[in-house]
């Protein structure tokens, strides 16, 4: 099984560049496994308290239970992947049934920032986009699908994004094998990016 680990900040495009890597292979050869499924369950807290969690910072994800299944994944066995909700700040009671592939994406603002899990990744993408035109993007996701206000956003960017881009995601770039800079459609890395693929599963 390959792995590929794709990082960058939040709103530079990762899922639109993972959309582009999935377009070029087979279906049944390629799954995707997401860092926000991974964000430790806050059941001992009350809602409020969920609310100050910073969601940037690597101590909220259980990247043990990341890398658990991916070795799952690589000995062929299956796994239930857990889902996040935004809205309560918490894992629900759903899981997400996920088969062994040919290439396996993982995706995530994090995922170059923990050791264990980039020393699995058999390629390292990191999406870079400007910080103006990332803010924008995650303003109208979090408006949009996780019920925030502009407000909401905006000071959490101020006080977590931003500190936490600079201190722990921009870098983790160091590590990747590929940079793409995701202002336009870039046809030129998704097509590296293939090509390393083909040649490693071929």
């Amino acid at each position: 099984m390959l792995i590929i680990g794709i990082a960058g900040g939040t709103g530079s495009g990762k899922t639109t560049v993972v959309h582009q890597i999935m377009n070029e292979l087979p279906e049944t050869e390629v799954g995707i496994i997401s860092q926000d499924a991974y964000y430790k369950a806050t059941d001992n807290l009350s809602f409020e308290e969920r609310t100050l969690i910073n969601f940037d910072h690597p101590r909220s994800i259980d990247f043990n239970l990341l890398v658990e299944h991916l070795k799952e994944l690589k000995k062929g066995n299956s796994i239930n992947q857990p889902v996040y909700s935004f809205v309560k700040h918490n894992r629900t009671d759903d899981y997400v049934l996920t088969h062994p592939r040919k290439v396996m994406i993982v995706e995530g603002i994090l995922i170059l920032s923990n050791p264990e899990l980039r020393e699995m990744c058999d390629i390292k993408i990191f999406v870079h986009a400007d910080s103006d035109e990332r803010l924008i993007r995650r303003l109208k996701r979090d408006i949009a699908e996780r019920g925030r206000d502009m407000i909401e956003v905006l000071n959490r960017y101020q006080n977590t994004l931003k500190p936490m881009h600079d201190q722990f995601i921009e870098p983790s770039k160091a590590y990747a094998d590929i940079i793409i800079p995701n202002d336009t459609y870039n046809t030129v890395a998704i097509d590296i990016v293939r090509t390393v693929i083909n040649e490693k599963i071929g």
